[in-house]
């Protein structure tokens, strides 16, 4: 249909449902697991940092336990454990 009307209502779903995947929960649980590796990364750094900043290192530890714990919380949600 070359309807302008059609096309751009169709246009608009498109749209909605790009938005909608940039904002799943799979979406997140992959933006999760990317910070919580680039914390693992800054952990190793500033671990070898001579001398160590333990503030800064226990926040950055804190900061990864917490992605953690959204990353098994996302997880549990999206993928419930099986029944035995």
């Amino acid at each position: 249909m070359n309807n302008p009307y059609y096309q751009s209502k169709r246009f608009l779903l498109e749209k909605h449902t790009l938005d909608l995947n940039l904002h799943s929960p799979e979406r997140r649980l992959i933006e999760l697991k990317i910070e919580h590796a680039d914390l693992n990364a800054l952990v190793d750094i500033a671990a070898r940092a001579v001398p160590v900043d333990e503030l800064i290192l226990r926040r950055l530890k804190k900061r990864r336990l917490h992605l953690r714990d959204q990353i098994s919380q996302l997880e549990l949600s999206l993928y419930p454990p099986e029944p035995a």
